[in-house]
């Protein structure tokens, strides 16, 4: 019986995406840890008592089959994105600034549905961030040209003054233990270890890796405008950025801009980070889970 909340909770999160669980995913996201032996009996009454239902290896609180057929379809678009995602990662290291790239998004839970895009988290020298954000950005202007600014989506930075995530909750940590290194292996280091409270939520963040392959060695026009940036005039230029940028943003939220996705744009900015508002797809996210947890008679507490 104790594990079986813990099961439950698990499933209800992922069930917010239509995505059923293995049971070796359960385990690694569960809220203790726990062993397959332990685990299989638990999930046997659960099926037996319908709470849970069994598509063939995965587990769901729907008993639609046709959610593993999406799965499987899914986790194949993922191996080839993934593929494509390991190649960019490296090209957009060369950036100035740049320190570390994760991979994040579905893609990072190994999934891909046929209009995915490919979502970058990205680490960059500190008080420098809006220069290599900009830069980033100027060049993805250019991906739509080609048809693949799908294949571009940067939409979290953070420098290295900023490691440490600010919103704490079952979102940003599966976010967190999701994240997938791709390049910039010190940079990343640091920023998993300076979220150590994930291991709160998800204690399996204390075993997963976080070293990535080896760096490619920066590029000439990295390594120049490095050096020509490196003082008070990339001081000026960072900051002219930043202020730029939230003014462009801010009128976009003030006429209820939509992205591609039908989506309210919505961008949080300071000197250390520019990332997405919490308030629209987390909190929205978070306030689904909850509700999932009251129905299963579960306490709201437990998705905070």
């Amino acid at each position: 019986m104790p594990l079986r909340p813990s099961i439950l909770k698990v499933v209800a999160y992922f069930d917010l995406f239509s995505y059923p669980v293995s049971m070796e995913e359960i385990l690694f996201f569960m809220d203790r840890e726990a062993t397959g032996p332990a685990l299989e009996p638990e999930l046997d009454a659960l099926v037996a008592e319908r709470r849970l239902f069994r598509l063939g290896t995965f587990y769901s609180l729907q008993n639609d089959p046709s959610l593993t057929e999406r799965r499987l379809k899914g986790n194949q678009h993922a191996d080839e994105l993934l593929l494509i995602a390991g190649r960019i990662s490296r090209f957009l290291y060369q950036f100035p600034y740049v320190r570390g790239i994760g991979i994040s998004g579905s893609l990072s839970k190994h999934y891909a549905d046929e209009d995915a895009d490919i979502d970058y988290f990205v680490i960059t020298r500190s008080n420098r961030l809006w220069i290599a954000r900009t830069f980033m950005h100027l060049f993805k202007k250019w991906s739509f040209v080609r048809g693949r600014q799908h294949w571009y989506c940067m939409n979290y930075f953070i420098d290295e003054d900023a490691l440490e995530i600010e919103e704490k909750n079952i979102f940003t940590a599966t976010e967190l233990i999701t994240l997938l290194p791709a390049c910039g292996n010190g940079g990343l280091v640091r920023f998993f270890d300076a979220n150590n409270w994930v291991a709160s939520f998800l204690p399996h963040y204390k075993h997963r890796t976080s070293a990535t392959p080896p760096n490619p060695p920066p590029g000439f026009w990295k390594r120049t405008l490095e050096s020509l940036l490196n003082g008070h005039a990339g001081d000026r230029l960072d900051d002219f950025f930043r202020r730029l940028t939230t003014r462009r943003w801010s009128k976009k939220e003030q006429q209820g801009a939509l992205d591609g996705k039908g989506f309210r744009m919505s961008l949080k900015t300071g000197k250390h980070y520019s990332r997405p508002n919490p308030e629209m797809l987390q909190r929205r996210i978070l306030d689904h889970y909850i509700d999932k947890l009251k129905k299963l008679g579960l306490s709201p507490s437990s998705g905070n």
